[in-house]
C-alpha cells in the first residue's frame, strides 16, 4: 500500500473510530429503559456503509464496488443484565464505552473488508494491511490527541509559565487538544473518501429521524429529514474534552511526564462515565434552555461531520436499521440516538 493510500485509509478509519467510541453511549442499559431518555436505536457510519444497533441486535450494511450490499448482523449480549451492579451511575457509562468500542471496531473491520472487494470478488486490501492501518490510526490518535497536547503544555509550563497551577495546566492542555481535534476533523473533511463517510453519517441520522417519526422506512420518507441530530454521539466527544479538564486536574503538574500520560489513560473510563450521565440528563430535559445549550456545540460540529447523502446511501442506512430491528420489538417513535 503506497503512502497516499495508507493516509487515506488511516483517515477513514480514524474518523470511523470516533464513531466506534460513541455508537451506543446513550443506548439504554437498564432492564426497563425510559422511552424518553434511553436511546433505543444507535448507529455509526462505517466505510461505504452504516452500522445500526437496537436493544438486542445490530447490523452492518456496506455498499460493495459491484453495487451489491454486504450484510453482517448478530445479537447483542448485555453485560449489565448479567452483572446488575454495572448499571450504577457513572460506572454504566464506562461499560457502554467498552461495549461500543468493541462493536464499532468489528463493524469497521467488516466494512473495510467488504468495501475492498473488487468486481471479480478479489479482496483489494489484505487482512494484514487493514489491521496494520487500524493500528496506525490508533497510534496516530494517541500521538495527536494525548501526547502532543501534553508535550506542548509541558513546554509552556517549563519555558513560559513555570508557576501555573493544576487547573490552568489542564485548561491549556484541554484547549490545545480541542484545537487539534477540530483542526483534524476540518482537515480530513476535505478528503473525498471522508466526505463519503460523512454522507453515510447523514444517512444514518435521516433514517433515525424517519424511525422516530413513525414513518415507513423508505428512501422517500428519509430524504427530507435533517442530517443534524440532537442526540448524536458526536456530542459525547465534546463532553469528554470538557470533563477531562476538571478530572485531569487530579494529576499533579509536578508528576513525571509518564505519570501524566498514564493518568490520562487510566482516568478515561471515569471521564466517559461522567460524560454519559450528562448526556442522559440532557436527553431527559431537552425542553430546558440550559440543556439545549449543552447540545448546541454538538450540532455545530455535525455541520462538519454530516453531509447530505444520496439515495443509494440512504438505502444502505435503511437496510441496516431494518436488519437491526428484526432482533427485537422496538416500538417506532421511541427516542433514538444517531
Amino acid at each position: 500500500m503506497n503512502l497516499r493510500r495508507r493516509w487515506a485509509a488511516t483517515a477513514r478509519l480514524s474518523a470511523g473510530l470516533l464513531g466506534s467510541i460513541t455508537n451506543g453511549l446513550t443506548s439504554g442499559t437498564d432492564s426497563k429503559p425510559d422511552r424518553n431518555v434511553d436511546m433505543l436505536i444507535g448507529g455509526q457510519a462505517v466505510i461505504e456503509g452504516v452500522m445500526m444497533r437496537s436493544l438486542t441486535g445490530y447490523a452492518v450494511a456496506v455498499r460493495q464496488p459491484d453495487g451489491g450490499i454486504a450484510l453482517r448482523n448478530d445479537k447483542l449480549v448485555s453485560v449489565t443484565k448479567k452483572y446488575p451492579f454495572l448499571r450504577f451511575p457513572v460506572l454504566r457509562g464506562s461499560v457502554v464505552l467498552v461495549q461500543s468500542l468493541i462493536l464499532g471496531m468489528r463493524a469497521l473491520n467488516f466494512s473495510a473488508v467488504a468495501s475492498a472487494v473488487d468486481e471479480e470478488g478479489e479482496q483489494e486490501l489484505s487482512n494484514g494491511a487493514i489491521a496494520g492501518t487500524m493500528a496506525f490510526a490508533f497510534i496516530l490518535g494517541i500521538a495527536l490527541f494525548v501526547l502532543a497536547p501534553l508535550g506542548i503544555t509541558n513546554a509552556i509550563k517549563h519555558y513560559a509559565l513555570p508557576g501555573m497551577g493544576h487547573f490552568t495546566y489542564n485548561v491549556i492542555d484541554g484547549v490545545i487538544r480541542a484545537i487539534f481535534f477540530f483542526g483534524y476533523v476540518l482537515a480530513i473533511s476535505m478528503m473525498d473518501d471522508i466526505k463519503r463517510l460523512f454522507q453515510y453519517h447523514g444517512a444514518e441520522h435521516k433514517t433515525v429521524y424517519t424511525f422516530e417519526a413513525r414513518e415507513e422506512l423508505t428512501v422517500e420518507n428519509a430524504r427530507g429529514k435533517s442530517t443534524l441530530h440532537p442526540r448524536c454521539g458526536t456530542s459525547f466527544l465534546l463532553f469528554v474534552m470538557a470533563v477531562s479538564i476538571v478530572v485531569f486536574s487530579l494529576i499533579p503538574t509536578t508528576a513525571p511526564f509518564v505519570v501524566k500520560f498514564g493518568g490520562r489513560v487510566v482516568l478515561l473510563p471515569l471521564i466517559a462515565g461522567i460524560a454519559y450521565e450528562i448526556i442522559r440528563f440532557s436527553a431527559r430535559h431537552l425542553d430546558s434552555k440550559i440543556c439545549r445549550g449543552l447540545i448546541a456545540p454538538g450540532l455545530w460540529l455535525q455541520r462538519i461531520t454530516t453531509k447530505p447523502p444520496d439515495d443509494k446511501q440512504l438505502e444502505i442506512a435503511i437496510v441496516a436499521l431494518k436488519e437491526a430491528l428484526a432482533y427485537d420489538a422496538v416500538e417506532p417513535g421511541r427516542a433514538a440516538v444517531a
